[in-house]
């Protein structure tokens, strides 16, 4: 290129100093440069069919292939920005969960304690009035002893008053006796209780 330069410099002057013929200028140019017309205009079809060729096959495939590529990135950038939307979303709504549960296990924490509370007040007391319960049948129940106790203890005294009277008097006495004796003797024990 460098070598067609000066050539080019050289035709331009020469064109110039002899004045401005189309035919003669365009053809001296082309004799300076050693133009062939036919090689040219076939070099110029060449061309037009390479750079046709290259468009359908190269070109034209690979900028589809980048502008589905684009495509995809820019979806994808925008799906990630809706992710990332939703992540703060989602992070927000389970701050509030998290919160709404702590504060209904607190609720639910003191609701087992009243109830916990409740039920050991009630358990205390039927165990108190049990207890109540079992102390009264055993007051009556020892009241209920003394007392069969006490008839069998005057039973006998008066058995014991009839026969010790028996003894003393020497002899066997009557029903009628034995009856007025044990009467005697209880109503003595009777009047001390």
């Amino acid at each position: 290129m460098i070598d067609l330069l000066p050539n080019l410099i050289a035709a331009a002057a020469e064109v110039s100093h002899e004045g401005v013929g189309s035919g003669s200028v365009i053809e001296k140019l082309a004799a300076t440069f050693h133009v062939e017309w036919h090689l040219l205009l076939a070099q110029g079809i060449n061309f037009i069919l390479v750079a046709i060729v290259l468009w359908k096959f190269a070109f034209k495939p690979v900028v589809s292939t980048l502008d589905s590529r684009k495509k995809k990135i820019e979806d994808g950038l925008q799906y990630a920005e809706e992710m990332k939307t939703r992540l703060a979303e989602a992070e927000k709504q389970y701050a509030e969960k998290m919160k709404d549960a702590a504060v209904d296990g607190a609720k639910i924490i003191e609701e087992a304690r009243a109830n916990a509370k409740t039920y050991l007040e009630k358990q205390t007391q039927e165990a108190v009035t049990k207890a109540e319960t079992i102390i009264n049948k055993g007051h009556e129940s020892v009241e209920l002893e003394r007392k069969q106790m006490l008839n069998e203890l005057r039973r006998e005294v008066a058995q014991l008053v009839v026969q010790t009277s028996g003894k003393v008097l020497n002899r066997d006495l009557s029903g009628e006796e034995k009856t007025r004796f044990s009467e005697a003797a209880a109503k003595e024990l009777y009047g001390k209780n």
